[in-house]
């Protein structure tokens, strides 16, 4: 099986980031990059079944089905993750951390199978690096001390312009 593990740290308090990681307005702010990242009936509750929701590309119908295994707001979440509905399920957790300058972020994603999961894995690891250290820094520099949007900052994605 693959696997791959993304820590970083922010200078943001936990419940802030954790807004950032499960508000459904917010999502799309750190996770587009053309390709995807819509949440689609997600709550942070146990038992939610949700789609992330991008534009199909040939072998992939833009689709993620998911379902919350955990949600224990600051500190973790966890869900599972499947592109096709006949896969078996792989499992993301996010885990947040206090540290003396704001939250650490451990994002885990496991349970890739065979070559068509080795490749998965390095792709969704390449992409979720530059989400997680380009995109998410730039929402949650727009976000206020109760996780929502400063007035005059954009609400739509704007990282992947980034250098």
């Amino acid at each position: 099986m693959s696997e791959f593990i993304i820590v970083n740290e922010y200078p943001r308090s936990r419940p802030v980031v954790w807004q950032a990681l499960t508000d459904p307005a917010l999502v799309p702010l750190w996770t587009s990059t053309g390709q995807g990242g819509r949440p689609e009936g997600f709550e942070p509750l146990a038992g939610t079944r949700f789609r992330f929701v991008g534009k199909p590309v040939p072998g992939w119908d833009g689709i993620v089905r998911c379902e919350v295994l955990t949600a224990d707001r600051p500190a973790l979440l966890r869900y599972t993750w499947r592109n096709k509905e006949s896969d078996a399920p792989s499992l993301v957790t996010c885990r947040l951390d206090e540290t003396l300058t704001g939250t650490r972020l451990t994002y885990q994603h496991t349970g890739f199978r065979g070559i068509e999961g080795f490749v998965m894995s390095r792709l969704l690891g390449r992409v979720r690096r530059t989400m997680l250290s380009k995109g998410l820094p730039t929402l949650l520099d727009d976000l206020d001390e109760q996780g929502r949007l400063r007035p005059g900052r954009v609400s739509k994605p704007r990282w992947h312009n980034l250098p």
